[in-house]
């Protein structure tokens, strides 16, 4: 599966990550209202903003949100952990998206195209994401992904960050709000 491809929507284009989008990227995410429910909560500032980019940028599997009109960057979203086993499965996440596009139907359109990709290649696509971040997981269920049972533990400044794991299936994807 092609982890980096460049996807195009009615009003999107998403395409590979590139250290030129640095800047334009933190100018979104330096608005700390981006990161409020999060559990890294302080993504906005530089020093933990440029790790979180530089990971992106070596996984291999980072996009570029632009508006197809300008290419003007409006966020990112990675696929990540891909395994083509059992019929495959990848995880789409890591996304942030400017406050100006929150509500007006740019998630589900991102994450439409994604699931396209992603379902041409796997039978299950999986998200991670904060157990108190209320924003992500109610988008996620809008799109018609399922929490499941699983969660991961993990550790930021000391404080226990639990994620909990949503998926949509191949089979249910097809018959859900996005097909």
């Amino acid at each position: 599966m092609e982890r980096q491809p460049t996807l195009e929507t009615e009003r999107l284009v998403l395409r590979p990550l590139a250290e030129t989008d640095r800047e334009a990227l933190f100018g979104i995410a330096s608005d700390p209202a981006v990161w409020e429910q999060h559990p890294i909560h302080d993504r906005w500032r530089r020093d933990v903003f440029d790790a979180f980019f530089d990971e992106g940028l070596a996984s291999g599997g980072t996009l570029a949100v632009c508006d197809r009109r300008d290419e003007r960057v409006l966020g990112m979203t990675r696929f990540d952990r891909f395994d083509p086993d059992e019929g495959g499965v990848v995880e789409i996440g890591w996304t942030f998206l400017a406050p100006r596009c929150w509500g007006k139907g740019y998630n589900p359109e991102m994450k439409r195209a994604m699931l396209a990709h992603a379902f041409a290649h796997v039978a299950l696509v999986e998200f991670r994401v904060g157990d108190t971040n209320y924003r992500s997981r109610n988008a996620l269920e809008a799109i018609g992904a399922a929490r499941t049972t699983r969660y991961e533990l993990g550790r930021y400044q000391g404080k226990r960050v639990v994620h909990l794991v949503y998926e949509i299936d191949r089979e249910s994807h097809q018959q859900g709000p996005l097909a």
